[in-house]
């Protein structure tokens, strides 16, 4: 497989939250992050979580064994939990936290793993681009943030609702019939969407943090099928850079920028992995 990545921080002299790193048989994509608005007594921050969380799971990619998605996830939590649960208070909802999207070709089939907002693409053959993403944060979001829209970022007052809104979400998360992230707690892992694909039907995959697929999500700025153009074009560091740009023409949504988060993307196109993971025997769209 052959991989491209390209990743930015929030802020130029922030830590980078997220992580990203390839077997010659997998990728892995983590989103970081705390809970914001919330105070935590784990001393070791976001990036060395992910830093933690993502090599235990590649380390497991990397096993020769069969053993499923959920499993190596399950494993890599408890791992990294146990290098800080003496230190650190775990069961608070601001323990350091992260998306996860595992992809791994086994024989014939592309197998993937996706927990929480960030997002796979999966640049099919013969059929429209197949988008999977875990969506249930946003769903149970939508019922407590329409005070926090309505303001103006920045402002005290859009800082106030944004705190009210992540106290609203406290009792979901991680529990059971809200949204899971990997953090502390193994049986996140058994709440991720898992699924495979043939491989000879996939010419291409996209691993996607939110701050990234807002180009096409949120924004409407091109569609899966045009963003997938742009990263086969010219690269997961135009998309970073596009996602960069404000928006022409409109005003900026109440969202936008309440969040300054890392901006991190692995394009994959099958038969060379990369965030462009592409297979060997499989040549991507456009190509001979």
């Amino acid at each position: 497989m052959q991989v491209t990545m390209a990743t930015s921080p929030a802020k130029p002299d922030q830590a980078n939250e997220d992580f990203t790193a390839a077997t010659p048989s997998g990728v892995v994509l983590l989103d970081g992050a705390g809970l914001s608005g919330t105070t935590s007594r784990c001393s070791h921050g976001v990036a060395w979580y992910t830093r933690q969380l993502g090599g235990a799971l590649i380390a497991g990619l990397a096993d020769d064994s069969d053993q499923k998605l959920p499993a190596i996830l399950s494993e890599a939590i408890k791992q990294t939990a146990a290098l800080h649960e003496d230190t650190c208070h775990l069961d608070e909802l601001g323990t350091p936290s992260a998306t996860v999207i595992m992809l791994r070709t086994n024989r014939d089939h592309l197998e993937y793993l996706v927990l929480a907002d960030s997002v796979l693409i999966l640049d099919q053959a013969d059929d429209a681009p197949l988008v999977i993403s875990d969506d249930r944060e946003a769903k149970i979001g939508q019922h407590y943030r329409a005070a926090m829209d309505n303001l103006a970022n920045g402002t005290p007052e859009h800082d106030q609702a944004r705190r009210d809104y992540v106290q609203a979400l406290r009792p979901h998360r991680n529990k059971s019939g809200g949204f899971w992230v990997a953090a502390a707690d193994p049986r996140a892992a058994d709440e991720a969407i898992v699924g495979s694909r043939s491989i000879k039907d996939v010419t291409a995959a996209a691993l996607l943090s939110d701050g990234v697929s807002r180009l096409t999500d949120r924004f409407g700025l091109t569609d899966w099928t045009g963003l997938l153009t742009i990263l086969h074009d010219h690269g997961p560091a135009e998309l970073i850079r596009r996602r960069r740009l404000r928006p022409t023409g409109r005003a900026l949504a109440p969202w936008e920028g309440s969040r300054r988060r890392d901006r991190r993307l692995l394009h994959a196109t099958t038969r060379r992995i990369a965030l462009l993971l592409r297979l060997p025997n499989c040549a991507s769209k456009g190509q001979p």
